[in-house]
């Protein structure tokens, strides 16, 4: 399991090479200032998708990620 300083280094090393040095800190700034909820964002990300339906995408991407 990663500590929580491994995580938050990782989320930033993800958010900077996917939208370069001004877009993340773009990001980083929008979302403190728009005191993102996480739990909430969470429980509207997946929709009406059921369990079943998100393992079976899950399994599918882990299959496609091993080969």
């Amino acid at each position: 399991m990663k500590t929580d300083n491994e995580i938050i280094q990782a989320g930033f090393d993800s958010i900077f090479s996917n939208l370069g040095m001004v877009e993340a800190e773009r990001f980083i700034m929008l979302i403190k200032r728009d005191k993102f909820d996480y739990t909430k964002w969470q429980t509207q990300l997946w929709g009406q998708e059921s369990v079943e339906s998100l393992s079976a995408k899950a399994q599918l991407a882990w299959d496609k990620d091993i080969q």
